[in-house]
């Protein structure tokens, strides 16, 4: 078996969906698609209030012009201010962290409105505090509405996040019954003849069901997991002996690696159980795992005469593994397989991840 080939990189790592989502249900308004949003959206409610303010014709440009500027200023002077506090306010109370988003939303508003009556109506202070007074309540009321907006929206987010995550627990806790019942059974094959490898595969066993049943975590290191597929592989070994044999090519950068528990393993129960069993002679599984551009791509092949298939449902844990890929990676993770020249051949590709 080929070592595990180690190589410097410092690449920054991305990340994966469950690792991107932000609890706090006031969004980064640092961003530039949240900034975008927002534009848009002021823009648009300066068109609406020109459009309901304008009398004597559909709309009047210079109001228009005028309005939004204001708008403007005060949209991105509040997001500017919500964006250098965010994170100083983000573990307070519900009850203090919607005080202050309206307050500030409040006193920006005041602010722009009182420099902008000073300039529009210098002599008429009544209509000077009559458009500070409407831009307060129009700006109130939208702030308060934004705010209950990105409540609801933060809810949804963690409903959706939370039914994702036992989504991918339900995946991982699946276990085939005939490799129980066969290890159960070379198990007991092995007390009376050698007690100490009964004891190994006992030992390697448990390990593998704790894999199984342990569903804390949606990552863990590759090297975990190949050590999981080797556990795997000796137990096997007891029934096939010299039938089957493993050939690994594995490159890896020097930093760790993190991958879905129970990716690799149903792979190889796939390919013992549909490649390596049905024949005579056995045959060998072939590992190949290498990065490029902070993609890992994994290709697992063995033999496969499809004469000698006496069961279907070989693509039952391809799907299991490809639900859970795309759960936790989205649409960059991608399962593949091929059959050529009786070889079957899985092919994974997914970021890499600390």
């Amino acid at each position: 078996m080929a070592e595990l080939t180690h190589k410097k990189t410092h690449k920054t790592q991305p990340t994966t969906i469950l690792e991107q989502e932000d609890n706090f249900f006031i969004p980064d308004l640092c961003k530039v698609n949240a900034i975008l949003f927002l534009l848009i959206l002021t823009q648009l409610l300066s068109f609406i209030l020109c459009l309901v303010n304008t009398s004597s014709k559909l709309i009047d440009w210079e109001s228009l012009g005028l309005l939004s500027i204001f708008c403007h200023f005060i949209a991105l002077s509040f997001s500017a201010l919500i964006c250098v506090t965010r994170d100083k306010i983000k573990n307070k109370s519900h009850h203090f962290i919607i005080l202050y988003f309206i307050t500030t939303n409040l006193v920006v508003t005041w602010l722009y409105s009182w420099v902008g009556s000073t300039l529009l109506f210098p002599n008429l202070l009544q209509e000077a505090q009559l458009f500070t007074l409407k831009s307060i309540l129009i700006s109130g009321t939208i702030s308060a509405l934004v705010l209950r907006y990105f409540f609801l929206q933060s809810q949804w987010k963690e409903q959706k996040q939370a039914e994702l995550k036992s989504r991918i627990q339900a995946l991982q806790a699946r276990i085939r019954p005939h490799f129980l019942f066969n290890s159960m059974n070379s198990i007991a094959s092995l007390i009376s003849i050698d007690p100490l490898k009964a004891e190994e595969v006992v030992l390697d066993l448990s390990s593998l069901f704790r894999a199984t049943l342990n569903n804390q975590s949606s990552l863990i290191a590759f090297e975990e997991e190949i050590s999981l597929c080797r556990q795997y592989l000796n137990i096997e070994s007891l029934r096939l002996g010299e039938r089957l044999k493993v050939k690994w090519e594995v490159d890896l950068p020097e930093r760790k690696i993190k991958i879905p528990p129970l990716t690799l393993q149903p792979l190889f129960e796939n390919a013992i159980y549909h490649g390596i069993q049905p024949r005579k002679e056995g045959g060998t599984i072939e590992v190949k795992a290498n990065y490029k551009d902070d993609v890992l791509y994994i290709l697992i092949s063995n033999p496969y005469d499809e004469s000698l298939q006496k069961h279907k449902g070989n693509h039952i844990a391809l799907d299991n593994i490809q639900s859970r890929l795309v759960a936790i990676f989205g649409d960059s993770a991608i399962l593949k397989t091929s059959q050529l020249n009786n070889t079957f051949t899985v092919t994974l590709r997914f970021p890499i991840t600390e």
